[in-house]
Order: C-alpha cells, then sequence, then structure tokens
C-alpha cells in the first residue's frame, strides 16, 4: 500500500480508490486494520527536520571576516593593556552577534508552524460507528466526514458530497470558496482545478461530505511544502555578500600592510619590538571599528522607519536587500487587489451599467455605460439589485476597523451594490418579508427566496445564481420601465460572455409572483414561468494605490510580476488594470508543469502573469528569475507560499490575511497586506543603503589615511605621528559622534526614479575609490605634514601627536558634509536638513577639546596642549578636505550631465 501513497487520486473513480485502500465507504476501517496500519504508517504528523542547536547558531555569528577582523583588534589591545578599547571592541561584536542570533532563532519556527496547522480533531467512521478522534490518528483508508466549519485533517478523495465548499486559499491561492465534487478527472489537473480532493488544513466554509483519506504527514500537499521549505536554500542578502567580499579583501590589505611595516624596519635596523608596536598601530588604524555598529544601528533605524510605513522587518540585512531589488513577484488576492468581491458591472431592462467604487463600502454610484449619473433609478435596475439584496444570506460587519462579510464574498458584493443604488437592507427587509428559502445546491445552481410584502398582496420568489440556470426558468424578462417583454437568450448570452471577457464573475436574477398566499416554496415553484430581471458582474478590483505603486515600480526600474492561484483570464484582466506589463500573455500552472527549467529562465522575464500555479511552481518561477541575476522580492499568505518566500532574496508576508507559516519563513511582514506598502518599503531600502554607504566612504579615507601616515613614518625612520592608543581614540570617537549621524539623513529627492542597483556592483564604485584615495592622501599630507611641521618648530612629540589627531578629526568633520549626499553638494540636499550632523560635530569638538587640554586626558592619550596658530593650521586641513571634495564632486556631474546629453 505504500507504493499507492502518491497515486494520481483525482484521476481515479471513487470506488476504485476505495478498492485500492481496501476501505469500507459504509464501515470504513475495522479495528485490527486500524492498529496494522498504524504501525505501517504512524502518525498523521508533519516531521520537523533536526536544525542547529541554539549553542551552534549563536558561535555562527561570529563566523565572518569583518568579525575576525574585530576580534583580533580586541584581542591585540588587550595584549596592549587598553582595556577600554578592547571592552568595547569586543561590545561591539557581542552585540552584533546577540541581533543576528534572535533574527535566526524567529526563522526556525517556520516548520514548527507549519506542523501545527495539521493538529485538530476528525470525525471518522470506524468498525461502521462515527468516531470523534485527534487528526493525528488519522490513517490511509479512513473514511472522514466533513461539515461546515471543520478543518480538512489529511487529503481525501471525496466518496460523496453535498453543497461543498472548501476554502483552500492558504494552499492554492484561490480568493474564493471551491465548489467540490466526486467526479474523476484529468490525470493531467492542477492542484487548484482538482475538485474531488479534500486537501489537509483547509477549511469547510458549506456543505457536507465523506472522502477516504489518501495521504497522511509528510504524504499530504503540506507534508511536501514542509519538505520543500525544509530543503529550500536561503539565499545570503546582497549587502552580506559584498560586506563579506569587502571584509575578506580588507583582512588581507592589512594583513599585507602590517607585514611590508614591520619587514621594512627591520631591514633599516629598528628595533623588533618598535617595529611590532608600529605594525599593530597600522593593523588598529586600518580596521573601521565603528563598521558593524554603523551597519546594525542604520539597518535598525532602516527597520523603524519601514514600521512607520507598515512594513515589519523580521530579518535586519532585508532592509538593504529591498533597495536592491529588481523583481517583485506579487499575489494577486488581497495585495494587488481589494480582497472584497466588488459588483462592476450591471445589465438590466436591455441597459448596461457600471458601478462605481471598490470593496464592500457602500460608496459609489450606478451610472449608465458612457453617460452620467441619473437623479433615479428605473424600475428594471431597482429589481435586480433588490433581488440581490433580499436574495441573500451573507451580512457586511465592520471588523477591526475593516469592513469585512460574514458568509459568501459574492453576496457580500451584491449588498454593497445594493446600497449604492439607496437599498438598504433593513428597510427592504421589513418592506418584505422573508418566509422561506431555497439554499443553493451544486446540481441546481441557484438559491432562491420566498417573500410577503409588507403592504399586503402575492407573496414573490426573488432567486439568483448561475446565468444558465435562470434562463432556462424564465420565459420574460424586463424592459427599462419595468414591463414584461419577450425574453431573447442569444442578447443575454452575448451581454454575459462581455462581461466575462472582462474577468468578471456573472449572476443572474429572477422573479416570480405567486398567485396564492404561500409559506414555503420548493423546486417545481421555480421551474418555470420567471422573470429575468437582469445580470450582476463582480470582481475582486485592483486596489488605487496598487495601480499607482506599481507605475512607480517601473519608473524606479523595477520589474512586478502576479504570481496567483487564480484563473487565467482574471488574472490578465487585474493586471492590465494595474498596469502591469505584457499583461496580455499569461503562462498557467499546466504550461510551466511542462517546461524544462532553461526554457523557463529564457521566458521568465517576459511575461509578468502566472496563473493556477503549485506551490512548487511558485519556487522555480523565484529560482528561475534569480538565474537571470535578478534580486527578487516575493509576497505571499499562504501555506503554500513558504517555500517561494524563504528562497527569494526578500520574502514579505500578509499581515492580515497572512498565515503563521508564511510570516515564519519571510523576512518581512506588510501590516496592511498592500503593495503600496512594498514600494514604500523599497524605497526606504534604497535610503538605507545610501546612508550605509554613505558611513563606508566616510570612515574608510580615515583608515587610509591613518596606514599611510604610520607607513610614511617607517620608510623615512621618524617617530610616529600618531599611537595606537591614539588612533582608536579618533576610530570610536569620530565613528559614533560623527559617522552614525549620516544614518539619519534623509531620502534624497529622486530616489525612485533611477535603476535598481546593478547586483554585481561592488559597495565602492571607481569614483568612490578615487574619492577615498584623494582625502586619504589628504590626510596623509596634512596629519604628516604638520607633525613635521610642529617638530621642526620645536614642539615636543606629545605636542606634534596632539596636531595629527586634530588634523585627522577636523577633516573628518568638515568631510562629513561632503558625505552627506555622494554626488550632489551639501547646499543642493538641504544644509540644515540633518540636525544630527550639527550635533555630533558640536560634541566632537568639546571632546577633541578635552583631549587637547585636559591633564588626564593628556595622560591617558599622551597628549599635550597647542597654541592657537595650531588649530588655524588645523582647520585649514579639514577645509582644503571639503573644497577639493566638493570640486570632484562637481566634475563628476559635469561630466555625467555631458555623457547624458551625447546619449
Amino acid at each position: 500500500m505504500e507504493k499507492l501513497l502518491g497515486k494520481h487520486w483525482h484521476h481515479l473513480p471513487a470506488d476504485e480508490v476505495l478498492d485500492l485502500l481496501e476501505s469500507n465507504r459504509d464501515r470504513g476501517l475495522d479495528l485490527f486494520e486500524i492498529e496494522e496500519r498504524r504501525q505501517r504508517f504512524g502518525d498523521n504528523v508533519i516531521t520537523t527536520q533536526k536544525g542547529k542547536g541554539p549553542l551552534l547558531r549563536f558561535l555562527l555569528q561570529f563566523h565572518q571576516p569583518l568579525i575576525y577582523i574585530l576580534l583580533a583588534a580586541a584581542l591585540i589591545t588587550a595584549l596592549l593593556q587598553e582595556w577600554v578599547d578592547s571592552g568595547v571592541i569586543f561590545g561591539v561584536v557581542l552585540v552584533n552577534a546577540m541581533i543576528g542570533f534572535l533574527q535566526e532563532s524567529k526563522a526556525v519556527k517556520a516548520i514548527e508552524a507549519l506542523a501545527r496547522t495539521m493538529v485538530t480533531e476528525a470525525t471518522v467512521m470506524r468498525s461502521g460507528e462515527k468516531k470523534r478522534i485527534p487528526s493525528t490518528e488519522v490513517l490511509p483508508g479512513d473514511i472522514v466526514l466533513l461539515q461546515s466549519g471543520d478543518k480538512v485533517p489529511a487529503d481525501l478523495r471525496l466518496i460523496s458530497a453535498r453543497d461543498l465548499q472548501i476554502d483552500e486559499s492558504a494552499l492554492t491561492g484561490e480568493s474564493i470558496p471551491v465548489q467540490k465534487d466526486i467526479q474523476p478527472l484529468a490525470h493531467d489537473t492542477v492542484l487548484a482545478d482538482r475538485k474531488n480532493m479534500a486537501y489537509g488544513s483547509s477549511l469547510v466554509t458549506y456543505g457536507q461530505a465523506a472522502g477516504v483519506v489518501v495521504s497522511i504527514g509528510d504524504h499530504t500537499e503540506v507534508g511536501r511544502i514542509s519538505e520543500l521549505i525544509s530543503t529550500t536554500t536561503e539565499l545570503e542578502t546582497p549587502l552580506l555578500r559584498k560586506i563579506a567580499e569587502f571584509s575578506r579583501v580588507l583582512l588581507a590589505v592589512i594583513l599585507a600592510l602590517a607585514a611590508v611595516t614591520f619587514g621594512m624596519g627591520l631591514l633599516r635596523g629598528q628595533s623588533a619590538f618598535d617595529m611590532f608596536m608600529a605594525a599593530v598601530a597600522l593593523a588598529v588604524g586600518a580596521i573601521p571599528e565603528g563598521l558593524p555598529a554603523a551597519l546594525t544601528i542604520t539597518l535598525a533605524i532602516g527597520v523603524a522607519r519601514m514600521a512607520r510605513r507598515r512594513a515589519i522587518i523580521r530579518k535586519l540585512p532585508a532592509v538593504e536587500t529591498l533597495g536592491s531589488t529588481t523583481v517583485i513577484c506579487s499575489d494577486k488576492t488581497g495585495t494587488l487587489t481589494e480582497n472584497q468581491m466588488t459588483v462592476q458591472g450591471i445589465v438590466a431592462g436591455g441597459e448596461s451599467f457600471d458601478v462605481t467604487g471598490a470593496g464592500y463600502a457602500p460608496i459609489g454610484d450606478i451610472l449608465p455605460r458612457g453617460g452620467q449619473a441619473g437623479t433615479s433609478l428605473g424600475p428594471a435596475l431597482l429589481e435586480t439589485l433588490r433581488c440581490g439584496l433580499l436574495c441573500n444570506d451573507s451580512l457586511i460587519v465592520e471588523k477591526e476597523g475593516r469592513l469585512t462579510v460574514q458568509g459568501d464574498p459574492t453576496e457580500g458584493a451584491l449588498i454593497a451594490s445594493a446600497a449604492k443604488g439607496r437599498l438598504v437592507l433593513e428597510q427592504e427587509s421589513r418592506q418584505w418579508v422573508r418566509l422561506d428559502t431555497i439554499p443553493f445546491e451544486s446540481q441546481h445552481q441557484y438559491m432562491a427566496t420566498l417573500h410577503a410584502p409588507s403592504a399586503g398582496g402575492s407573496p414573490v420568489v426573488y432567486a439568483k445564481g448561475s446565468m444558465e440556470a435562470m434562463l432556462e426558468r424564465c420565459t420574460t424578462t424586463l424592459d427599462p420601465r419595468g414591463n414584461a417583454v419577450e425574453l431573447e437568450v442569444a442578447s443575454i448570452h452575448a451581454t454575459a460572455d462581455e462581461m466575462a471577457g472582462r474577468g468578471l464573475r456573472v449572476l443572474g436574477f429572477a422573479r416570480k409572483t405567486l398567485g396564492e398566499a404561500r409559506q414555503k416554496i420548493a423546486h417545481e415553484d421555480v421551474s418555470s414561468g420567471m422573470t429575468f430581471l437582469g445580470l450582476q458582474g463582480m470582481i475582486d478590483p485592483p486596489r488605487v494605490e496598487a495601480i499607482e505603486a506599481v507605475k512607480n515600480c517601473h519608473g524606479a526600474g523595477i520589474h512586478v510580476k502576479m504570481i496567483t492561484g487564480d484563473h487565467a483570464l482574471t488574472a490578465s484582466t487585474i493586471a492590465r488594470q494595474i498596469g502591469l506589463h505584457h499583461a496580455e500573455r499569461v503562462i498557467t500552472g499546466r504550461e510551466l508543469a511542462k517546461m524544462s527549467d532553461s526554457e523557463l529562465i529564457d521566458t521568465v522575464e517576459d511575461v509578468s502573469v502566472f496563473a493556477r500555479v503549485a506551490p512548487e511552481q511558485k519556487l522555480r518561477l523565484v529560482e528561475a528569475l534569480q538565474a537571470r541575476g535578478n534580486i527578487v522580492a516575493m509576497t505571499g499568505d499562504g501555506v503554500n507560499d513558504a517555500p517561494a518566500l524563504k528562497r527569494a532574496d526578500i520574502g514579505m508576508a500578509m499581515g492580515i490575511t497572512g498565515t503563521d507559516v508564511a510570516k515564519e519563513a519571510s523576512d518581512m511582514v506588510l501590516t496592511d497586506d498592500n503593495f503600496a506598502t512594498i514600494e514604500a518599503a523599497v524605497e526606504e531600502g534604497r535610503g538605507t543603503f545610501d546612508n550605509l554607504t554613505k558611513f563606508i566612504v566616510w570612515t574608510l579615507p580615515t583608515n587610509i589615511g591613518e596606514g599611510l601616515v604610520l607607513l610614511a613614518a617607517v620608510f623615512a625612520g621618524v617617530t610616529l605621528p600618531i599611537l595606537p592608543v591614539q588612533i582608536l581614540w579618533i576610530n570610536m570617537t569620530t565613528a559614533v559622534l560623527l559617522g552614525l549621524m549620516l544614518v539619519f539623513e534623509p531620502k534624497e529627492p529622486g530616489i525612485m526614479d533611477r535603476p535598481p542597483r546593478d547586483p554585481k556592483e561592488p559597495i565602492l564604485t571607481r569614483m568612490l575609490i578615487r574619492r577615498l584615495l584623494i582625502v586619504g592622501f589628504l590626510l596623509l599630507f596634512g596629519a604628516f605634514g604638520l607633525f613635521e611641521w610642529e617638530l621642526r618648530s620645536g614642539a615636543g612629540a606629545a605636542e606634534a601627536r596632539t596636531v595629527a589627531v586634530n588634523v585627522f578629526v577636523m577633516a573628518e568633520l568638515f568631510y562629513l558634509f561632503n558625505c552627506r549626499s555622494l554626488t550632489k553638494s551639501v547646499f543642493e540636499v538641504g544644509f540644515f536638513s540633518n540636525p544630527s550632523v550639527f550635533g555630533g560635530a558640536l560634541v566632537m569638538t568639546l571632546l577633541q577639546l578635552l583631549f587637547t587640554y585636559v591633564p588626564a586626558m593628556n595622560t591617558a592619550f599622551q597628549s599635550a596642549p597647542i597654541g592657537l596658530a595650531s588649530w588655524v593650521r588645523i582647520l585649514a586641513v579639514g577645509s582644503l578636505v571639503m573644497v577639493v571634495v566638493g570640486i570632484e564632486k562637481w566634475f563628476v556631474r559635469k561630466r555625467a550631465l555631458t555623457n547624458l546629453q551625447r546619449a
């Protein structure tokens, strides 16, 4: 029997399935068979994969080149008995490790959340008796009885069904409950269209059924998704890849320069101890100690900014990844659309009407197609609206500040359209008292209600259902004035086809006046003689803000693709309405299944709409896009989205409709389920990366300058212009008080008008490297030059070193204003737009005065007071740095403008 667990059960007749599973539809499994199968198949649970333990996950946070460099710096400073500096550096490393560990621990819960979705109770037939058992005890061959409100305990092949509807949205992405039956289906029927199957963790919303269990635990569709999650490779973010590469290069350069310094000193006959100290000073100077702290704080501030825009970041590096995104793969329902069915077109009395407004709110108008709003609605239109309102078992209620439907979303749309026609449910219900109901049944395809007019008169039956079901019961229709006229079936079919071509789900409406007073109705009462009232066409409409957001994404060079479990025609219609590129071309899950990986990679960038896709196909689409070098953001809310969310460079789960599984597998959660929030988050991500780049461009010239100064001293055979303890003072204080102020820099204008960064482009471009070298050499000439100037002017080594230290600090302070924009003048971005910069500069200046003039600081850092003339020369060097970089940026802008004009 184990070999049968992977069969295409939907392709087989129900009786054959029962025979293969050796089960009986009336008795179910017998006692001895239950025990034997429990031994053979085990419990109906999803196996959780054994992952890394907490200790190993914590230790792995230190497994990064930049962290190795910092640990070495902490060790060396400890050997030099600089305990405060050693403690600060080690504290930075520890904080970073703890943040990374806590973020990663949340992701480990994904599969545990998935397993929880399967735990419930089930009603089964065993030995001819109904029994209520934990879902974990369900076995292959069990006969499971389902009714409204039940969670399906395992994968079932339905053997009987009465008006069964199941919400499979978490598994397939289908936006409305699926009508089920028991008829065999084609072998290649995709998961979302298997109407004779009920899958584990889906929810029964209506009707009753019985099914035989065909798969349990890891063999269910949810189990397969669990395996996909556990085996899906989670990619390192672009930022982490670039920082790791940068760290490896930096480590090699530092070690090489330290070795050269030590070797050159020995060749010149200097003592090994002095040269070791010089090599240590160079290594400490070249290490950007503030970079990990700046990275963490920059990303954390990005997280706070995104939270204010309704995007909750679960993993810090995801902030930057958003700024690198080249493709956004979005679900349709609830993200690009309202997730509220809305009537958009009505045909009544031979006239067509457009309905404005979206969602369940009674805000909007009913307008003649191509015309203006009228003062009153015709009798035929009013009757069509009244029929949809009264022949209805649902309600629209406010929940957590949001209108939702209690019942069928389709009926919610009819209530809203009636409200736009100024019909009030309470008032209409009093005027037309409901007496009886024929509930919707799949074999009849309609619902009917019997009403008695409160003013007296003959009772009326209102009915709604499929257009075909309504037409076959009708002999007349209404003209615009409400008079009965001959029914033209062909014309109505043509109108319905046109509405369906717009992606609308079309329902028909009819009424019948009964001759005598009645309290009950039966199917025979509505089998003929009815009057056709009209059609209402509805769709889950696109969000207005999503249309603008998609336009902005296209303007920012980001491709938007819709990946949905919904039907191809509906998907294409919504794609056109929101402005997706190539919206007319749709690839379905069935077509995807026939494509090889290479074919998919060649095709995926030219198609924007994918419909009826299975979970592993979503994963394939993400992998195909990544194979083309894209940075992929993926949205999702269902269990079926979790593997693709994990594989994507950034996975985005829905906060309102999202399952726990999707949230745990994601990097980010959208609290309002809105695509516009993604665009806002991308904007914040770009701003965050800009600010991080600004910090790196600001901090590295200091490290380069310090290294060059020490190398120059060794090569020249003179005393060191700055000592290791002074280098640590410069690096740590300026990083915190000056560099970190760039983190608060507001986003520059036009940030969403430029294309995404090339994923292969390094953090430091050729232009930025040139700027680093310019500033680094200016620091070399300024600090080394003034150090020698002071010595030749009769100052002692302590005073000369104090001047050199102040040159570095003041030059960094002036250069900070250059770095507020990498391409524009500080006056273009707003000189006073970042008050934090001025606060940091003021505190840094006060600290340097303490460093220079307070005796305790002079003792701790081997500094000494200096005169006014020295300060003038120091400020002159700082001003020179600012002017030179400003001129370099002007030349870069001028050359870029010239190239643009030539192009």
